[in-house]
């Protein structure tokens, strides 16, 4: 375990204090007011997105998930997405509401968080949660849940839609890791200054080894989608 200025740190959440921590936040009134917060920006923001090309669109939703996973930890940040997701529904609904799409939500801030909490933030662990979430997430998990969806609402096949959406998000990692890293780097002092307990951003500078695991993941997902392509 690491020290910063008033708490442990932990080098791995596979510990019994890691989890007892995580846990205790949700006793905190302070850090559900936050929770509260982050929900809110979730769903204002989930429709939001900047386009970078044809057919490539940047969600700003993400930076959203990972700082609040990076404060708030496992437990509670996967409650506020089940609470995000469901609102987000109420709210700007898209369609008849299928539950195990809450799933993708509860499992990318439950992986953020995993990378992010309580922990040394650096380079390595911020592109290694964009990939975990862009990867795991939005590819393996998301597949099935998406393909159950179209049949079971819908009626359709969403096979001809899978080979594009499995593109984007391995051509979009290397950028939303980059600019993840730029915006915890900036947004965690402040979060510091205000009295919530995170670590500094002291580390969040690239280096060559940062770059290496950065194009060693591309690689890794790009050859995954050619193996899909190749296996269909």
């Amino acid at each position: 375990m690491y020290k910063d200025q008033r708490e442990e740190l932990y080098a791995s959440p596979f510990c019994r204090a890691y989890w007892k921590e995580a846990a205790g936040e949700v006793r905190k009134t302070r850090m559900l007011v936050f929770a509260a917060l982050m929900i809110a920006l979730r769903v204002a923001t989930k429709p939001l997105n900047v386009p970078i090309g044809a057919n490539l669109r940047l969600s700003v939703n993400f930076f959203v998930n990972a700082y609040g996973a990076m404060v708030m930890g496992p437990v509670l940040s996967v409650m506020a997405a089940a609470v995000s997701d469901f609102l987000g529904w109420l709210l700007v609904p898209s369609g008849p509401y299928f539950v195990p799409f809450i799933l993708t939500e509860m499992a990318s801030s439950l992986l953020f968080a995993l990378c992010l909490y309580r922990t040394r933030i650096t380079v390595w662990r911020v592109v290694l949660s964009r990939f975990l979430v862009d990867f795991l997430v939005n590819i393996v998990l998301s597949t099935p849940i998406t393909l159950l969806y179209y049949q079971m609402m819908l009626g359709k096949s969403y096979r001809v839609f899978n080979l594009p959406r499995f593109i984007k998000n391995i051509a979009l990692f290397p950028l939303e890791s980059v600019l993840l890293v730029l915006f915890l780097r900036f947004a965690i002092p402040p979060t510091r200054r205000i009295g919530f307990n995170v670590p500094p951003a002291d580390e969040l500078r690239f280096g060559r080894r940062d770059i290496l695991l950065m194009a060693a993941l591309f690689l890794l997902g790009g050859a995954s989608v050619a193996l899909f392509v190749v296996k269909r």
